[in-house]
Parts: C-alpha cells; sequence; structure tokens
C-alpha cells in the first residue's frame, strides 16, 4: 500500500532546517506544494503521512484545515491518516499540551494512525470519558485501517507480504540488477563537457581518486538503511569490471570526506562508514599526486556521503566540503584532463568547479549497480540523458532559487547583469549556475521553431505545438524535450514560466523527429485569490527546448 508523505509543506522548512516552522500564503501553498500530494490522492494512494512542521502556527499532525477540510472534504481521501515517528508527542515541544491533550487533537484533526508515540493507545479513553473525543471519531479511524488491511488481503494472510521464499527468488535477481543499472544511467546528468573529454576511453592509466571512489556502502544513499552493504558496487570495481584488461586502474582516496572527524561521523550513519584515514591531509594527498602522476586521465569521486543529505541532515553551506575542494584544486594543477564524478543529493555550489574542472558528471546516489552504471557513463557505453529535476545556485545567498519564479515589479532587464533599483544583486547574477531541466549529451540537439495548430485555444478544444528535434552530433542520443507555459496577464501574479510536460526520446545520429504536444485549458488552471481553481482567459506563451532556459517560444491565446 503507497502512503505519501509528508501532507504538507515539509519543504519549506525556515532556514532549510529540518522539522523547522514553516509560514505560507495559501495561493503559494495551493499552487506550489498541495499539487503532488492531490496527484496521488487522485491516483488512489492508500495513506497520506502527516509532516512535522507546523502550518498556519498548527502543526500539520493537529491540523485539521490540512487532514479534513482539504483531504477528505476537498480531495476526497478515503484511505487512512498516520502520523510520521511520534509526531503526536512532539507536539508538547511545539506547545500544545501534554499527551492526552495533543492525542485528542490529532484525533480530532482527522488523524487515524498514530505511529510509535502511544498517544491514542493510553489517552483516548480518558479523554472519551472527558468528552474530548467522541466513539464516532475513534470507530471512524478504527474502521479506516481495517479496511486498509482487508483490502491488503490480511485477515485471509497476516503473513502474506513476509513470505521469505519469494523474498530469496526476487531480490537481487539478476534482471532486478540489470533494470537497475539502466535506470542509475537513465538519471545521471551531464554538467559539463568541455573539449569532449568525456566519454573517456578504455586504455591507458586511468587514476581513479576520492573519498567516494571505493565507497559501496554509501552508493544505495540516504534511508536505505535495511540494504544489504556487501551487494553494492563501488566506482572502482565498476571501473575495474568495465576495463578487464584494456587499462590499467589506480586507485588512492585522496582526502577524507571532510577535515572534521565528527562531521564525517554525522554524514555516514547507519553503517555507512568511509573507513577514515587516520594518516595526515599531507600524507593522503601526495599518495593520490603520486598515483595521479601516472595517469592519462583523473576521475575524481566526491562530493556528499548518502547521509549528506536526507532526512536531519541539513547544511548551511552546501558546497563540496573543503578538503575535498582542495583535493580537486590540486588535481587540476596536475594538467592532467580531470572529470569530477559527483555524488550529491542535493543542489550543491559548483561555480569554482564549473570554472576550473573540465568534465563533471552527477551521478546523485545511484543505488546497488551504481559503480557498474557509472563505468557505464563515463566510457561512453550509454549516453548520459539525465535532467536536473532542481536549479543549482551560484552561491548559497541565491537560495531558495527556482525557474518558476515570479517577475516582481522591477524585474531585470534580459541580458543585464546589474542595474540599480531593479531586483537583482550587487555581487553575483540572478541566474542560476546550472537551470531546472538542465542536461548535456555526448551529442548535440537542435530544435525547429515550435508550429502551433491554432493561436487560439477556445473553451474544451485542445491546440498543439510541435518541434523538430535534431541529433547535430555523431552518436546516438536521448534528449528530453520540455513543454512549459507563462500566462502574460492574471488575476494575481503568475510564474514566469511553469512546466507543463516533457518527453523523451531516441535519436540516432543524424536523425529528426517531431514532437507534439497537446495544450488544453486544464493545463493552463491555477488557484487564484479566492483558492478557485481556474483558467483566465488572454494571452500566453509556449516554450519548447531542452531546459528551462535554452528554448523556443510561440504565442497563444486562450478564449473561454
Amino acid at each position: 500500500m503507497a502512503c505519501v508523505k509528508h501532507y504538507a509543506l515539509y519543504g519549506a522548512a525556515e532556514a532549510g532546517r529540518d522539522y523547522n516552522t514553516t509560514d505560507m500564503s495559501r495561493v503559494k501553498m495551493y499552487n506550489e506544494y498541495l499539487p503532488p500530494y492531490k496527484a496521488a490522492v487522485d491516483a488512489g494512494v492508500g495513506s497520506v503521512m502527516a509532516s512535522f512542521n507546523e502550518v498556519d502556527g498548527i502543526p500539520a499532525t493537529a491540523n485539521k484545515f490540512l487532514m479534513t477540510d482539504v483531504l477528505r472534504n476537498q480531495w476526497g481521501f478515503k484511505g487512512f491518516v498516520v502520523t510520521d515517528y511520534t509526531g503526536i508527542n512532539e507536539m508538547i515541544d511545539h506547545g500544545l499540551g501534554d499527551l492526552q491533550k495533543v492525542s485528542s487533537l490529532a484525533l480530532n484533526a482527522g488523524v487515524d494512525m498514530d505511529m510509535v508515540g502511544e498517544g491514542f493507545l493510553t489517552t483516548l479513553k480518558k479523554s472519551l470519558a472527558e468528552k474530548k473525543v467522541t466513539q464516532q471519531q475513534i470507530d471512524i479511524a478504527c474502521r479506516l485501517i481495517l479496511e486498509a488491511k482487508y483490502k491488503l488481503g490480511l485477515f485471509d494472510d497476516p503473513y502474506k507480504y513476509c513470505n521469505e521464499q519469494r523474498a530469496a527468488t526476487e531480490i537481487f535477481t539478476p534482471a532486478n540488477r540489470k533494470i537497475a543499472r539502466e535506470v542509475a544511467t537513465e538519471s545521471f546528468v551531464l554538467l559539463k563537457n568541455k573539449g569532449g573529454l568525456l566519454p573517456i576511453k578504455k586504455r591507458g592509466t586511468i587514476a581513479l581518486i576520492g573519498p567516494l571512489a571505493d565507497a559501496k556502502e554509501n552508493m544505495p544513499g540516504t534511508w536505505s538503511v535495511a540494504t544489504d552493504f556487501s551487494t553494492p558496487i563501488s566506482v572502482l570495481q565498476g571501473l575495474k569490471n568495465a576495463v578487464g584488461g584494456t587499462a590499467k586502474i589506480l586507485y588512492a582516496k585522496g582526502s577524507n570526506l571532510d577535515a572534521d572527524s565528527l562531521f564525517e561521523e554525522r554524514g555516514t550513519m547507519f553503517g555507512k562508514s568511509l573507513h577514515r584515514d587516520i594518516r595526515s591531509n599531507e600524507v593522503i594527498l601526495k599518495e593520490a599526486l603520486d598515483i595521479a602522476s601516472q595517469a592519462d586521465v583523473i576521475v575524481a569521486a566526491v562530493g556528499e556521503s548518502s547521509e549528506m543529505s536526507g532526512e536531519s541532515a541539513s547544511r548551511s553551506d552546501i558546497g563540496i566540503p573543503k578538503i575535498q575542494q582542495e583535493l580537486l584544486a590540486a588535481l587540476i594543477k596536475t594538467g592532467k584532463p580531470v572529470v569530477l564524478v559527483l555524488f550529491t543529493g542535493r543542489p550543491l555550489t559548483l561555480a569554482w568547479e564549473n570554472e576550473h574542472v573540465p568534465a563533471i558528471l552527477n551521478v546523485w546516489f545511484s543505488g546497488t549497480e551504481a559503480g557498474d552504471a557509472i563505468a557505464d557513463v563515463l566510457f561512453g557505453d550509454v549516453n548520459p540523458s539525465g535532467k536536473l529535476s532542481t536549479t543549482f545556485p551560484q552561491n548559497i545567498g541565491q537560495v531558495p532559487l527556482y525557474y518558476n519564479h515570479k517577475n516582481t515589479g522591477r524585474p531585470l532587464p534580459d541580458g543585464k547583469w546589474f542595474q540599480k533599483f531593479r531586483s537583482n544583486y550587487l555581487d553575483v547574477s540572478n541566474d542560476p549556475l546550472y537551470p531546472f531541466g538542465y542536461g548535456l549529451s555526448y551529442t548535440s540537439f537542435t530544435y525547429s521553431d515550435i508550429s502551433l495548430s491554432s493561436a487560439t485555444l477556445k473553451g474544451n478544444q485542445n491546440i498543439t505545438a510541435t518541434v523538430t528535434v535534431t541529433n547535430a552530433g555523431n552518436v546516438s542520443g536521448k534528449e528530453v524535450v520540455q513543454l512549459y507555459t507563462r500566462q502574460m496577464v492574471g488575476s494575481i501574479t503568475r510564474p514566469v514560466k511553469e512546466l507543463k510536460g516533457f518527453q523523451k526520446i531516441e535519436l540516432k545520429a543524424g536523425q529528426s523527429k517531431k514532437v507534439t504536444f497537446s495544450i488544453s485549458n486544464k493545463d493552463l488552471k491555477f488557484y487564484n485569490g479566492d483558492l478557485k481553481y481556474v483558467a483566465e482567459p488572454g494571452a500566453f506563451k509556449l516554450f519548447i527546448g531542452g531546459n528551462s532556459r535554452d528554448d523556443k517560444e510561440a504565442d497563444f491565446k486562450l478564449e473561454l
């Protein structure tokens, strides 16, 4: 049974600090933060988990507006609502009362299951006697949970999903691992490839250097605490598997994850140790430089460890740790070509790296088959085709930074870096380092101008937008073709762009393909100032391209 979490606004905590206070307008809430949850409800999700943060001064776990007014009354959700781990008890520290009080608040709000906290178990009988809750509320909560168990078949077989024989034949099978490897390669994002350094050849001597080069426990990423850590494939093993005897792989750690051993402990929890090197930083670096001097190309595996992002892993500085930056700088100074294999679970500030490192491949945390998948892309057996699902800033001061921002009353004119009395910075441009939807390939794609079936979208009709995409390079590749729209005049301020669709296509070298999107007035709807879901007539722009910045545009009108 699927459970969608964390409902809601969990990603908007102040200061980027997990569990922290959240406060925003209802318009922003409905237009930007609630749609993914509504989509999950519309798709039939069985359970919804309350978030830890407060909304309008009331923790989500006791927020009747979220759990009943929106979720059940507006969206028609029929499943059950569960707290997160001790979410009810934590409302005591929020300042809403003792365990009995906060437990009754949660039930009254529409929460059905208390995860771990035992507030329902130990206090509801007393609250019922004191008429703080009703028997009907308890019955409804019990019924929803029993219905879920019935639908799962647990009344017929309580151990239906605890079949050890099934697990032995379905987990880590060759077929599943093959799919995991393919999915991983599809997710990698090529951020830079100066001079076509990538893909590298399976010959000569390759130096693999970095604290994440031989770190198989970190490959599955955060919250993989039940993983069998003997199974993931490290980058080192993946490169060796790929080259066989055709190239020589030399390895050195180069640096620890961070100079601070306590920081490293916090970033490598749940059995994901990087096996800290207790030698001096200078000795570790010298070893790496000696290895690098023997190589034709250097692959630097650096970035975040798996537990440096995810829950309770907030960072005030989202750059690569300083000691790893120093390692990268030293490798660049050797004059050898350097490929940065970047591990991260979040956008990082990579201005220095982008300026100085010729090739950067963002591999996120790609799971059990990470090492083999990374080798597939580094050596060109697979052409990278991933696109960024978030915006990468130039520096931390730009955060929050996102493509679908508002224009302001004093927007910076196109092509300008700074203009007094405009919305900009003194010390850096408004631009991101890498825009939303961005990602390079070992080939290049060109886009024709947009062809519209009509310049006017009328009533419940559709219009189509078509572009011809051409693989202008020398190798086959995949491209994610992206559709954005902009409402030029609205009853409330509207974003400069909104993603409305995308298609992933594969083209051989020199091949062209027409890509068509259909647009209806449903695609143009939003929540207005009265929180009514409407499409407003008027002028729109439509954009199609390979990312949110580089695109073709066309104009159309909506008539209702």
